[in-house]
């Protein structure tokens, strides 16, 4: 198993564990995904973060509960959907970032999209820098379609696809953080 780290940050020797920013409300239980801690994401869901780490985004794939009239509905022909806010378009073409490969041993998973974490420092194995996101996008399947704004898309967590919500927060207009539990 691969497990990466994004950031534009090129120079990073040691990923130390740190609380996140903005801490998010979490499930009784689970606060301590807002405590210190490393943060990677398995190969297989990497595409998520194929974009400048402040842009918000929603994407969404089909699960083996999806409903045919979902997947007709939000992914036609696409595998995977990640819709960005337009004024972020240029912005995407324009950024490069940092892939980070990380050592899996000291990683738990979170079983939610690929998420892992460390709690410990975590070294990493190796860096690539990224260029052309959008072609590294369509590269891994994902159709990039941009709106205005993000918040008709509010309510698709209702829908049985898959959404996963990142960095809602910066989208214009979005409701305050923990509306659907995933606006981290």
């Amino acid at each position: 198993m691969r497990l990466f780290h994004f950031s534009e940050e090129p120079h990073i020797a040691v990923f130390a564990p740190r609380p996140v920013a903005i801490p998010s409300q979490r499930p009784p239980g689970l606060d301590w995904l807002n405590g210190p801690l490393v943060w990677a994401i398995d190969e297989a869901h990497a595409f998520l973060y194929l974009l400048p780490r402040d842009c918000p985004r929603i994407l969404i794939w089909a699960t083996d509960r999806t409903t045919a009239e979902d997947r007709r509905d939000w992914l036609a022909d696409a595998t995977i959907v990640a819709f960005i806010e337009t004024a972020w378009l240029d912005r995407l073409r324009g950024a490069s970032i940092c892939r980070y490969t990380l050592p899996s041993a000291t990683f738990e998973d979170l079983n939610d999209a690929g998420m892992w974490v460390s709690r410990t420092e975590v070294r990493p194995l190796a860096v690539e820098r990224l260029e052309d996101l959008p072609a590294r996008l369509s590269e891994a399947g994902v159709d990039l379609r941009q709106m205005e704004t993000l918040t008709p898309l509010r309510d698709i967590w209702s829908t049985s696809l898959h959404a996963s919500g990142v960095r809602l927060r910066n989208a214009l207009g979005w409701p305050a953080p923990g509306y659907c539990g995933r606006s981290a």
